[in-house]
């Protein structure tokens, strides 16, 4: 705290704070309670370190926070049995033109074999934008027929995004079938197809697909239920972390700020019941 004191400012909550970041002090295990929010709860799905701290570092504060973080994480059980190292597939890497906006180039793929679920969904289709990282994941059925794929994708993507200029994909049979290109030929959107040569593009959908199958077997492990009743927190808790590929949340890319989570509302609350440290 040596030299930080002119920094620190006392609101009428009775919180300290630095700057604009609440000061969360040992007492009453305030700083452990904040790392099981931000770690454990339905509305973080057990971030890795890094990612964790860059959600925290925007409202908390406390000194050593990155290291009690990083120390914190390690000790995590569930972590330990989902996470698992990403290995980048074999093959020669061909990197895409840059985006110049959002959601203009865009990469998608499916996860295939999930549990079916009480609605026949077996499938979810990841939709990624290339410049803000932000994603969409579709649950959906192996045995759709491409004309309800076309719908979904009109109604979810394009009705919010609009016409990309390029879809990066492989040579799933859906995306080489005459229909999907007619439709995109209609649309003026390119269709960029990886190759044995070159088993991915970017590598945006494989990144994305470790991500959230991490978060989802979390989620099944931690609060129970199916994979596609925590799907759409899971989409937003993505959307609304930290990347370090971006150095920000993709809501923020896409938003220019984060979006307001049930975590913040809750994390709010339980620091202004607790008292400052004492000296």
């Amino acid at each position: 705290m040596r030299g930080m004191d002119k920094q620190m400012k006392h609101k009428d909550e009775g919180a300290y704070y630095l700057v604009d970041r609440i000061w969360i002090p040992r007492y009453g295990g305030l700083r452990e309670v904040v790392m099981d929010e931000a770690h454990k709860s339905r509305y973080s799905v057990h971030p890795g370190s890094d990612k964790m701290y860059h959600n925290l570092k925007m409202t908390c504060w406390w000194p050593n926070m990155k290291s009690e973080i990083a120390t914190y994480v390690s000790k995590c059980l569930t972590c330990s049995k989902v996470k698992v190292e990403y290995q980048r597939p074999s093959g020669l890497l061909q990197q895409p033109e840059i985006p110049v906006w959002k959601w203009e180039q865009i990469s998608m793929d499916f996860i295939t074999k999930r549990p079916k679920t009480a609605s026949g969904c077996d499938t979810i289709w990841v939709i990624v934008d290339r410049l803000t990282k932000s994603a969409h994941f579709l649950p959906i059925k192996e045995t759709n027929k491409l004309e309800k794929l076309t719908r979904t994708y009109l109604k979810e993507i394009v009705s919010t995004h609009g016409v990309p200029i390029s879809i990066i994909s492989d040579q799933d049979s859906r995306f080489t079938a005459h229909i999907w290109k007619s439709l995109h030929k209609a649309l003026g959107t390119r269709l960029d197809m990886s190759t044995a040569y070159h088993p991915q593009t970017d590598g945006q959908s494989e990144r994305t697909i470790q991500t959230l199958e991490d978060m989802l077997r979390a989620c099944v492990i931690d609060f129970g239920n199916s994979w596609e009743t925590h799907l759409p927190l899971v989409e937003f808790l993505y959307n609304n972390s930290y990347h370090t590929s971006i150095g920000a949340a993709p809501f923020e890319a896409l938003y220019g700020r984060k979006c307001r989570s049930p975590l913040c509302c809750r994390g709010e609350q339980k620091t202004q019941k607790n008292e400052p440290e004492p000296n």
